[in-house]
This record gives structure tokens, C-alpha cells and sequence, in this order.
């Protein structure tokens, strides 16, 4: 009894392994995003209307390709000079 309690063990435990998930290869990434306007805008519609029908991930990297539009790279055109004009 007792040399088969671990084997009975170990076949349990290898059997409840991970489960396998789908690969999610189709959902774009920040950069392809941001480099297409007419896409970006009509997933942020459709991320207004119906989040829940699509993947959170999805509306995450909607708004982060926004945001990366918006701002741009992040380097300002125009630094103001240190002592502010006499008038």
C-alpha cells in the first residue's frame, strides 16, 4: 500500500497540469497603432462602445497608442530661457 500511495500521487499531480491557453498573436502592438490613425480611431470607438465584447488588452494598448500620439516622443520643441523677459 504505501509504495503506491506516491506513484498514485505523482500521476495526480501530472495530470492536473497548466492549462494550455490560446495564443492571442492577432492583437496589435503600441507601435502598429500608433502608426495607423484611420485603425486606432476606429478601435477606440468600438473600445467605448463595447468594451466588454473585446479583449482588455486590446483597449489598454487603444489607449496607450493614443497617448503615444498625443504626446509624441516626449521631446518638447521649445525650452524657454532660464530668466524670464524684462518688459
Amino acid at each position: 500500500m504505501k509504495p503506491t500511495l506516491p506513484f498514485v500521487l505523482v500521476l495526480a499531480l501530472t495530470a492536473c497540469g497548466q492549462p494550455e491557453t490560446p495564443e492571442q498573436t492577432d492583437i496589435l502592438t503600441v507601435k502598429e497603432l500608433a502608426s495607423n490613425p484611420g485603425r486606432l480611431k476606429e478601435l477606440r470607438q468600438q473600445c467605448q462602445t463595447d468594451r466588454d465584447t473585446l479583449d482588455d488588452v486590446l483597449c489598454k494598448r487603444v489607449a496607450d497608442a493614443t497617448r503615444k500620439r498625443f504626446y509624441g516622443d516626449g521631446k518638447v520643441p521649445y525650452t524657454p530661457s532660464e530668466t524670464p523677459p524684462a518688459f
